[in-house]
């Protein structure tokens, strides 16, 4: 990493939280796009996970011990964490995406605060602007303080960016900050993303 992008990007790290997601941009959708994504919000379902076997539930249950530890300081409340950690697992796979990319977006986007607010009026966890409920939610904004609701609606929004870019994160981040193709943003959540790996994982 050069040393002006690596100060770009602790500078990041190290500026206050709450407001990266405000220039995402309202974009038209096709009809077909928007009752798809209406119809994966809609789908409610408790964060309760399903496992084919004994080694994927175990899994599971070391990788909420440990992310429950890493994040013990921001969220001192065992059962919020807890249900946070839960809510981001179940939002983050129904997505196709990995928590911990999903955690470094949180922790980006809101310093994991459940009620931030960003100058351009985005909201909660994911910063998740008031202009997608009304696009493919039921226009109720103030459910984006809702932690299930956030999260899923900022999972669904960031997989929707990851297929218009075909796959290319780099771009779907910058596309969910509204700075697509500058490095800063998505750099930024990489950097985070790697904070709530598991020991052995890339």
């Amino acid at each position: 990493m050069r040393p002006t992008r690596r100060i770009a990007v602790l500078g990041l790290l190290a500026a206050p939280f709450g407001a990266r997601a405000g220039a995402q941009i309202e974009e038209p959708l096709a009809d077909s796009i928007r009752s798809a994504l209406s119809a994966s919000i809609a789908q409610a379902a408790p964060p309760r996970p399903k496992f084919d076997d004994t080694d994927a539930r175990m899994a599971y249950l070391r990788w909420l011990g440990e992310m429950s530890e890493r994040l013990k300081k921001r969220k001192t409340e065992t059962q919020i964490r807890i249900e946070f950690l839960e809510t981001v697992w179940y939002e983050a796979k129904r997505a196709g995406l990995e928590p911990s990319l999903v955690l470094g977006l949180v922790q980006v986007e809101s310093g994991f605060r459940k009620y931030a607010i960003s100058s351009a009026g985005a909201r909660g966890y994911m910063q998740v602007m008031p202009f997608w409920t009304r696009s493919i939610g039921d226009g109720n904004a103030s459910s984006l303080f809702h932690m299930q609701t956030n999260l899923r609606f900022g999972c669904v929004i960031l997989r929707h960016y990851l297929d218009i870019e075909k796959g290319d994160l780099y771009l779907a981040l910058g596309r969910y900050n509204g700075s697509r193709g500058r490095p800063e943003y998505p750099n930024a959540v990489f950097a985070c993303r790697r904070q709530w790996l598991l020991p052995g994982e890339k």
